[in-house]
């Protein structure tokens, strides 16, 4: 059960992380700058399946490289509720905490079923 309810936290917080994304860009906000050297700019980039062609293959191989690393490498430990993670899918690595530690047991298990709530 750990590994469905892991699997299923993370594809719901990648999910949530994809909508919004897609609404902050559809509201016209981007990132300064030029995205690479030949001076393509982030705002030239369209939004969502219609974005992929617009940068290099590169771009595309730099992408999935950086979520590998982080899948492999920083995300791991406390994946399974391992060695220090309070619950299966707890990614702080005993780096980031936010005021979750403060929090009473009552409303650690409230907010964790709104997360799984609404990533489904």
């Amino acid at each position: 059960f750990d590994r469905l309810r892991y699997v299923e936290i993370k594809h719901g917080r990648i999910a949530m992380l994809a909508v919004l994304g897609q609404v902050v860009t559809k509201m016209g906000i981007r990132l300064p700058g030029d995205i690479d050297y030949s001076g393509t700019h982030f705002s030239d980039i369209g939004t969502g399946w219609s974005a992929l062609g617009q940068f290099s293959p590169m771009g595309t191989y730099q992408m999935v490289a950086f979520v590998g690393f982080l899948e492999l490498f920083v995300m791991k430990e406390d994946a399974y509720g391992g060695p220090g993670s309070a619950f299966v899918g707890d990614f702080r690595n005993g780096a980031i905490d936010f005021g979750w530690d403060k929090l009473s047991p009552e409303a650690q298990t409230k907010k964790r079923a709104i997360e799984l709530n609404n990533g489904r």
